[in-house]
């Protein structure tokens, strides 16, 4: 008989799966496109703002935030604060890497350290109660929480898809999808 799968499992899968194809597309990249960013628009992050934000902010902080109550807020803020006003600075601001294996670098210890998180978390406090993320929103369960700090890394992995189809690249479905 088949054990049940966990939602520590479903929860790792898709991390796993989000970081792997997302290091695949970080693989795409030569450090000579850094700075490109879309051509038409405004507010654009450049492919090294884009990297980092991926590789830093994507997944694993915001992970270990809800898991630990371990935030990385600015001084003048306090962990316990609801519906903070954190201010989002224009991309032209965004730090960015300096080449790709740096970005690489980042990845893997952001990476790791979403994977040691949702291991530690007790599966029993997943569905247990419902509360909102520090910077507001509707009042989810840990689990969602966790599954959409790995929807937003997804997210930006696909916004990297599509910069990457934008510069040329011979990209397609399986690059955002995996095999």
């Amino acid at each position: 008989m088949k054990s049940q799968i966990s939602l520590k499992d479903v929860l790792l899968e898709e991390a796993e799966t989000t970081f792997r194809i997302t290091e695949n597309l970080f693989r795409q990249v030569g450090d000579s496109e850094l700075l490109w960013k879309p051509p038409t628009g405004k507010n654009w992050m450049t492919v090294s703002q884009l990297l980092m934000h991926c590789a830093s902010f994507g997944c694993g902080k915001a992970i270990q935030g809800f898991v630990k109550g371990d935030w990385d807020f600015p001084e003048s803020t306090s962990p316990g604060d609801h519906n903070l006003d954190l201010h989002v600075p224009p991309a032209s601001e965004l730090a960015g890497v300096d080449s790709v294996a740096q970005a690489l670098e980042l990845l893997v210890q952001d990476r790791i350290l979403t994977r040691a998180c949702i291991e530690e978390v007790d599966e029993t406090i997943l569905l247990a109660e419902r509360f909102t993320a520090p910077w507001g929103g509707p009042k989810i369960t840990l689990f969602q929480h966790l599954l959409l700090m790995i929807a937003h890394l997804a997210q930006h992995k696909g916004q990297l898809f599509y910069y990457l189809k934008l510069m040329g690249k011979e990209v397609n479905t399986s690059d955002l999808w995996g095999e």
